[in-house]
């Protein structure tokens, strides 16, 4: 068994750290775009990288890798980079559906599965080992990515690959914008009782320091509006907020990103 942990970085992020495994040192860690804090952590706790996923080339996910190479070579050490094709970085190169071994992990490693997840950036991956997905900036707790690359079809697809997985999933994005999001998903459904308990669940854990996520995609189904753009309450609030039809999910799912980048 494995634990996962999340070692904090720059103002929101969360370079996540799964292992190590099988009482050995090798960890995994997803999007160290900071080196400092992994390097700081490892050191402390006598580990090693064993291997790095990386699910987009934004410099807040990628920007550490180049030092914790330099770092892990001090040491006699190294580590492959499993991520998209385009990547500078990337080692190992992932694509959708791919079921990849993780062999640096374990004699008897888990297995990882792939999904394009485009939208946010064209390139973007997420890995789902066991329960847990890693997500990146695809999917957030009771939100989603920006546009940046993407279509608002190309980021509906991904969301619908993320909601097709088991309800049990783990989510584990990559930044602490929860309460933020859920600001806006309760003026968007300021009725959904589901939201309202979580948002006292989520209050009542910041504060006391903990982080926000991991959270459950059952509970993100509930309560998240980016997951929810085929119920007719969300079209019904946003063709209200826009005063305009909302014919169909993709529309919605639009219109529902440009209110929350202006929210």
């Amino acid at each position: 068994m494995y634990s996962i942990t999340p070692i904090a970085a720059f103002n929101d992020n969360y370079i996540w750290m799964l292992g190590p495994i099988d009482g050995g040192d090798g960890v995994l860690l997803v999007d160290p775009g900071d080196a400092s804090p992994v390097i700081a952590t490892l050191e402390q706790q006598g580990l090693r990288i064993a291997a790095v996923l990386l699910t987009h080339h934004h410099g807040d996910h990628s920007g550490g890798i180049s030092d914790l190479r330099q770092w892990a070579s001090s040491r006699g050490e190294s580590f492959k980079v499993y991520g998209a094709a385009t990547s500078e970085f990337t080692d190992v190169p992932c694509y959708d559906g791919d079921t990849l071994m993780l062999p640096e992990l374990a004699a008897a490693p888990p297995s990882m599965q792939v999904l394009a997840v485009p939208g946010h950036t064209l390139d973007h991956l997420a890995f789902v080992i066991d329960n847990a997905l890693f997500c990146g900036d695809t999917l957030f707790s009771a939100g989603c990515g920006r546009l940046f690359e993407g279509t608002p079809k190309q980021l509906f697809d991904s969301l619908a690959k993320i909601k097709a997985l088991p309800a049990d999933t783990q989510v584990y994005c990559a930044h602490e914008y929860t309460q933020s999001n859920l600001k806006f998903a309760a003026v968007v459904e300021p009725d959904n009782l589901a939201l309202a308990d979580y948002i006292q669940d989520v209050n009542a854990r910041r504060q006391l320091g903990k982080p926000s996520v991991p959270t459950v995609l059952a509970t993100e189904l509930a309560i998240n509006p980016f997951l929810r753009t085929e119920q007719p309450q969300l079209a019904a609030a946003v063709s209200a907020h826009w005063q305009q039809a909302v014919t169909d999910a993709v529309t919605c799912l639009a219109l529902l990103r440009r209110w929350k980048d202006n929210f």
